[in-house]
């Protein structure tokens, strides 16, 4: 069985794809970019969303299982790691670091998260 989750973000509709997936017992949250004039600003508004769709899987972010980051600079990705850090907490997921183009040069980061769905 699979569940799809849309924030409702307007790229959604126009790209063809969900915030989030359920199927074969994970929740697949895609890859999500967030607000702000920084990167560690961009990074805690792209958990927050992320936090909302593992949220409304029934899953967090204990529960996930590999994580994703994709930056255009990877200079940029040792500010984010007090933040990831704590996002993660205790149980601290598989990890990427990809250093790649974004969609938008006002993307400093995205972040892709794998988590064990609720059984």
């Amino acid at each position: 069985m699979i569940k799809r989750i849309s924030s409702g973000g307007e790229f959604e509709a126009k790209i063809g794809y969900c915030r989030a997936v359920i199927a074969g017992g994970f929740v697949h949250v895609a890859g999500t970019v967030g607000q702000g004039d920084d990167v560690v600003a961009q990074c805690i508004s792209a958990l927050e969303i992320i936090g909302a769709a593992l949220e409304d899987a029934g899953a967090s972010f204990a529960d996930a299982v590999r994580v994703n980051y994709y930056l255009p600079d990877r200079a940029e990705f040792e500010p984010c790691w007090p933040v990831l850090a704590q996002a993660f907490g205790d149980n601290p997921p598989a990890a990427t670091m990809i250093e790649c183009g974004l969609i938008d040069p006002k993307f400093r980061i995205e972040i892709e998260v794998t988590a064990l769905a609720p059984g």
